[in-house]
């Protein structure tokens, strides 16, 4: 396939999934900025309710699940098409970006030491920002408390991981070498390129959202480079954004600290 081919492809993936939250991050950032309330005093709420009535409520988190994950699918199928293969082989491009399971156990004692490595200089980094008043208080869990709350909380960290991981690592650093341009062929190119736009997409955080991300997007692509597994990737996000989330809605109720 052509450059270009590959080029309008990423464009396409990007603008249905997490381009799309970039430009809309990009937005906030100004937005926030602008504001007469200092950046240090404002507040991101993650994971909303959509309803008062639980069972509604449910249903619009099941569904914004399923529609996070659909890119997902798309950029697997995108990558099971390759010109050698009669049928798209969607197991054949799990394997080609070390997302499948074979290995599991290597794979999580990976997942827990990045989740870690990347964990605790990310708190520190994110205190060292509320105190300098350039990243935005998290309020990480915004459900009524209801009986699937905490299920409903650690499937989306899951979501995020596979979200995330699958596209900003497995699948662009498959296809941005392919794009023609020597910067997207060098070592750091597509690593740079990946770790900005994830960082971007995390600007509603305030600017050190945005820094954290970048230096974890770099540690991830540079894992990936070298170890050519996401699933590793995929297991360190989700829990990290488990103990963001699942901590936040049992303890914030109980320590006034971490209320905005």
């Amino acid at each position: 396939m052509q450059p270009r081919w590959y080029r309008d492809e990423i464009v396409i993936v990007l603008a249905l999934s997490l381009g799309a939250s970039a430009a809309y991050s990009l937005v906030d950032i100004v937005e926030r900025l602008a504001a007469p309330t200092p950046l240090g005093s404002q507040t991101a709420a993650l994971n909303s309710s959509y309803s008062r009535s639980p069972y509604f409520d449910l249903a619009y988190q099941l569904l914004s699940l399923a529609t996070m994950l659909a890119p997902v699918a798309l950029c697997i199928f995108l990558l099971a098409c390759v010109p050698f293969q009669k049928m798209p082989s969607l197991r054949w491009a799990l394997r080609s970006i070390g997302c499948d399971f074979s290995g599991f156990g290597r794979k999580l004692a990976w997942g827990i030491a990045l989740a870690a490595a990347i964990g605790v200089p990310g708190l520190g980094l994110y205190a060292v920002g509320r105190w300098m008043g350039f990243t935005v208080s998290i309020a990480a869990a915004n459900l009524d408390a209801y009986w699937w709350t905490i299920p409903i909380l650690i499937l989306r960290a899951a979501a995020n991981g596979i979200l995330e991981e699958v596209i900003m690592v497995g699948y662009l650093m498959n296809r941005l070498p392919r794009c023609g341009h020597r910067w997207l062929q060098s070592r750091w190119g597509p690593a740079l390129t990946s770790a900005l736009i994830r960082g971007s997409y995390h600007f509603y955080q305030g600017f050190g959202g945005f820094v954290g991300n970048v230096v974890m997007g770099l540690v991830f692509t540079e894992f990936y480079r070298r170890k050519g597994h996401t699933l590793p990737l995929v297991i360190a996000h989700t829990l990290l954004d488990i103990v963001a989330f699942v901590g936040y809605a049992l303890l914030a109720p109980h320590w006034s600290f971490l209320r905005p």
